[in-house]
């Protein structure tokens, strides 16, 4: 089972980090080259425990569905989301979230297997385990432009806790 680790520290408070991760609308920013969108179940503001969002893109020349659930979430250290649905055979995207003296470490630990067996191994170890990296560091890298400014603020108001 491949394993992405990935960790990025960000200058700003915990809770800002957590919820910024949890927002549907700064995902669909994160990956608006590849025309996703959510299409059912959570489609916008912060999706919560239990909750689930349907996601439609096109990756790898093809147009993808995948319907992730939010499957444990702890405020402000981490939460989990869980392939429901989707291409691959399994997927888990594990976020931790640890408040250092001048920020945040925002961890991502992304477990997944591709389908088709041995072809589906062979693919994932020359090419599908860096394309799935490159698309969580941009992900990362907006969450981090968003919490570093006051770009925030028109993702998150008051009443989600920001």
């Amino acid at each position: 089972m491949p394993t992405i680790h990935l960790t990025t520290f960000i200058a700003a408070p915990i809770e800002r980090v957590f919820d910024l991760s949890r927002s549907i609308d700064l995902h669909k920013k994160s990956m608006s080259e590849y025309r996703e969108e959510a299409v059912a179940g959570t489609v916008m503001g912060l999706i919560n425990l239990n909750e689930t969002v349907t996601w439609k893109a096109k990756h790898l020349m093809k147009n993808r569905v995948m319907q992730v659930q939010i499957t444990s979430m702890a405020r402000p250290f981490s939460f989990t989301d869980e392939m429901k649905k989707g291409d691959f055979k399994s997927m888990k995207h594990e976020h931790h979230f640890k408040a250092i003296e001048n920020g945040t470490l925002m961890i991502d630990v992304f477990k997944f297997v591709a389908p088709y067996g041995g072809l589906g191994r062979f693919f994932s170890s020359i090419y599908l385990s860096g394309y799935m990296e490159k698309l969580l560091e941009q992900r990362n890298d907006l969450i981090k432009e968003y919490a570093e400014s006051n770009k925030w603020k028109h993702v998150l108001d008051n009443k989600q806790g920001a």
